[in-house]
């Protein structure tokens, strides 16, 4: 996978993120690729409900299995760890 295809990848993971927990205000531009999505460092300000919502949207969207609960909390570190996941599961 190209640099630019991890970057679009990245963006495409960032809107799926804005869009499903309906964020208002912020752009995926702002959102950062490797702080923890559910640190209070992140401008996001996830919580372990969105955790769930995120999991599931990420499962539809991208058709892969996020098999429990140790995995996600893995797979929901960052942007960086879910298009990680998404690359190894997708053999992109």
């Amino acid at each position: 996978m190209t640099v630019a295809e991890v970057t679009t990848l990245k963006t495409e993971i960032k809107e799926l993120i804005i869009q499903t927990l309906n964020i208002k205000n912020i752009q995926p531009e702002q959102v950062p690729d490797s702080i923890p999505l559910f640190s209070k460092e992140n401008i996001l300000n996830l919580d372990s409900i969105d955790g769930i919502e995120l999991v599931m949207a990420i499962q539809e969207k991208f058709q892969v299995r996020i098999a429990d609960q140790n995995v996600a909390r893995n797979v929901l570190e960052s942007v960086d760890s879910i298009a990680e996941f998404l690359i190894r599961e997708k053999g992109l």
